[in-house]
């Protein structure tokens, strides 16, 4: 065995959380500001915003310790808020 069998610091499972927090991100904002997949999306949409602002900030915090990307968990985070924030503003607008 010629390689080392440790981990370095760029196999953390901590290096997904952008791309995941980026990917749902999509789809949140995607479902809230599309009008003919609102209806159809709106629970996923709602958690998955949630979830990308939860795990854009979780990969913010390991990207500026050095393990992942920036960019992705910082897009995917304001990406999940605007998606979150756009349901949450239209159910509050119905009085809910």
């Amino acid at each position: 065995m010629s390689e080392s069998t440790v981990s370095g610091q760029s196999d953390s499972p901590a290096v997904a959380l952008g791309p995941t927090a980026l990917v749902l991100g999509v789809f949140s904002a995607v479902g809230a500001w599309v009008p003919s997949l609102m209806l159809v999306t709106l629970p996923w949409t709602i958690i998955a915003g949630a979830l990308a602002l939860a795990l854009g900030a979780m990969g913010v915090h390991h990207a500026r310790r050095g393990v992942g990307r920036l960019w992705t968990a910082v897009v995917g985070a304001a990406l999940g808020a605007v998606g979150f924030g756009g349901i949450t503003a239209l159910l509050w607008s119905f009085g809910g």
